[in-house]
């Protein structure tokens, strides 16, 4: 673990040993979905697995990790310093977090006759549609906050010899469309003197052939 974390900010034992456990249980749960595809261990001992690592996950995102968060939040307070206060306020917190995250998922239409309240089914059902929800807004903030933020990197600095640069550069642009206009309409011009020119020629040509 001290290899895994030796560049990583916090040096929490507890952060790092809860995001470790996360970790190992998000990477089981896409094993078991491989082994699924391939047929590889017995059904029911998939099944088992697969059981033991939902409840094992809903544990983690609905009891472990926001009292835990609620825990450290009521740490950092500076007139909390009694260790029981801190225990009862983060509890406190941790019950209101578990009625708000009830109450979230009572405008979807996931409650069934056929499970109950405390069922893996409504956890996974309320985790599902507050996670997908998440997950959008934070792609959406991230996706104009990140080009927002980072757009400077990549932008060079204009000073004013630079733009005197430009201007100057426009300018012989601007003279060199000038000139080659010029000569474009010489070489009309000398093209239509030519022509008129052959014509006079071949008239008279002509009148004398006639005339002869």
């Amino acid at each position: 673990m001290r290899g895994l974390f030796k560049n990583f900010e916090v040096r929490h034992n507890v952060v790092q040993l809860v995001f470790s456990l996360t970790f190992a249980l998000s990477c089981t749960m896409f094993e078991l979905i491989i082994f699924e595809i391939l047929g590889v261990l017995d059904l029911s001992s998939r099944y088992f697995h697969w059981k033991l690592g939902l409840y094992a996950t809903l544990f983690t995102l609905i009891f472990l990790l926001p009292f835990y968060i609620s825990y450290y939040l009521v740490r950092t307070l500076r007139f909390v310093e009694r260790g029981g206060t801190v225990f009862l306020l983060a509890t406190i917190f941790w019950i209101s977090f578990l009625y708000l995250f009830w109450k979230i998922g009572n405008p979807f239409p996931i409650l069934s006759p056929k499970h109950g309240i405390l069922s893996m089914e409504q956890g996974i059902s309320r985790v599902g549609v507050i996670g997908v929800t998440l997950m959008a807004i934070l792609s959406g903030f991230g996706a104009v906050n990140c080009p927002y933020t980072y757009m400077t990197f990549f932008m060079r600095h204009v000073t004013n010899a630079d733009i005197q640069s430009l201007e100057k550069r426009l300018a012989q642009t601007m003279d060199m469309i000038m000139s080659k206009k010029k000569r474009i309409a010489l070489a009309k011009r000398e093209n239509e003197r030519f022509a008129a020119a052959s014509e006079r020629k071949s008239g008279i040509v002509i009148y004398k052939f006639y005339c002869t």
